[in-house]
């Protein structure tokens, strides 16, 4: 059992290009017409095959990609972020200049305090130690005074 030799292809023709007419359209419903420019109607070709059979067609063009949508060169989120750094560090700048003062102003009536302790500290001292001698001092004399049934007798 040997396989049968297979047959010998056939004679290879040159391809025949017809250009065959288009159809009628159909009655019963007629297709809405789009007018068209005369270099816009698409070419229609009949190929004869080697083999015999014929095929009709239209010319297909390489469909065009839509046009993408142009992103920008940085994006949305690293935009907030940075306005987000410089907006704190402005926040940063006004509280560390809000601290300066607020400590600036501790700091001034505190030396206000102590100024009114040492005036008002010397003025005391004078008064207690410049009547130290007895010149126009007052002189008070404390007897024995008695006390009877609620009634001072002195």
């Amino acid at each position: 059992m040997h396989p049968e030799p297979a047959p010998h292809p056939p004679a290879i023709r040159a391809a025949q290009v017809h250009q065959p007419a288009p159809f009628p359209p159909a009655a019963t419903a007629p297709a809405p017409l789009v007018p068209l420019q005369p270099d816009q109607v698409p070419a229609v070709a009949s190929i004869v095959l080697p083999d015999g059979r014929i095929v009709t067609g239209y010319a297909v063009h390489p469909a065009q990609p839509e046009p993408v949508a142009m992103k920008p060169a940085v994006s949305r989120a690293a935009v907030n972020i940075a306005l987000g750094g410089i907006g704190f560090a402005a926040v940063c700048g006004g509280l560390f200049l809000l601290t300066a003062f607020i400590a600036a102003l501790t700091a001034f009536i505190t030396q206000l305090i102590i100024l009114a302790a040492v005036i008002f500290g010397g003025f005391i001292a004078v008064q207690v130690l410049g009547a130290s001698g007895h010149r126009g001092a007052t002189t008070v004399n404390i007897r024995k005074a008695v006390i009877k049934r609620n009634h001072f007798h002195g």
